[in-house]
């Protein structure tokens, strides 16, 4: 498996410092949190697209992932929702990023107009993905933290250019444990984000093993079952200012998890 960590991590920090911290730290890849507040979101030109690919292919790293802020079910019409995913598209290709992360955002609908709509817009924006060579990833998140609330999305849509990211806190809060996650979500699991927190009441971001998800069970699920994608860890320090500054936790974590999947294999 190959070692990412995502910009929430270091909100703001330039792409050239970002590229540096991976490749000194031993990541492979990088997700980049897609939002104005950070250095790179749909709207940068393409003078500015084409010197963070510069930046990364210098430092060896991969930008695995555009993590957007589009709400695939969110209420509302179609079309600002579709605008948002060409645009994020668009931006992933130019990167040369596997991925778009959405998020499922379906409030207060019942999950049944929810899935609906989400299958319909994710559906409708997946030729366009297969055009650029991009997967848009659904995330375990919000209205749809578990893997089964995903893979009902998912298995409307039935197209391969749209698929999953397993965020382990999400299934975990949600009641949902990784015996039961990888199954829902292995026909379409883009990768998996790793995290720890001390409890379902604090969802401060710890170092990694520091906690209470089950990362040893994920890990070696995964070994298992012979997945070899990536895992990201997902640090929420935007969110929780108060929590341990991320660059001095990247070396360890990445011990952290070499170490569990040595004890997996």
């Amino acid at each position: 498996m190959k070692l990412a960590f995502s910009t929430l991590g270091v909100p703001g920090m330039p792409m050239s410092d970002v590229a540096r911290l991976a490749a000194g730290t031993g990541y492979h890849g990088v997700e980049l949190r897609a939002h104005p507040e950070e250095p790179v979101h749909p709207e940068i030109g393409a003078d500015e697209r084409a010197r963070v690919v510069a930046e990364f292919r210098d430092a060896g790293i991969e930008i695995l992932t555009v993590a957007g802020y589009v709400r695939a079910a969110q209420a509302g019409p179609d079309e600002p929702v579709l605008a948002g995913l060409r645009k994020l598209l668009e931006l992933a290709h130019d990167l040369g990023a596997r991925h778009v992360r959405v998020f499922p955002g379906g409030g207060e609908q019942s999950p049944e107009e929810a899935d609906a709509t989400a299958a319909r817009r994710l559906a409708a924006a997946a030729p366009h993905a297969a055009d650029l060579g991009v997967r848009l990833l659904l995330e375990t998140h919000d209205s749809h933290r578990t893997g089964a609330d995903a893979a009902r999305v998912l298995g409307l849509v039935g197209h391969g250019s749209v698929g999953a990211i397993w965020d382990v806190m999400h299934t975990w809060l949600g009641g949902e444990d990784p015996a039961t996650s990888y199954p829902a979500l292995s026909p379409h699991l883009g990768y998996v984000q790793v995290k720890d927190i001390a409890s379902a009441d604090d969802t401060t971001p710890l170092p990694l093993g520091e906690g209470v998800l089950p990362l040893t069970e994920c890990v070696e699920l995964l070994s298992r079952e012979g997945w070899d994608g990536w895992l990201c860890w997902e640090y929420e320090k935007r969110w929780y200012p108060q929590a341990r500054e991320f660059p001095e936790l990247l070396a360890p974590g990445r011990e952290h998890l070499l170490r569990l999947l040595t004890d997996s294999a």
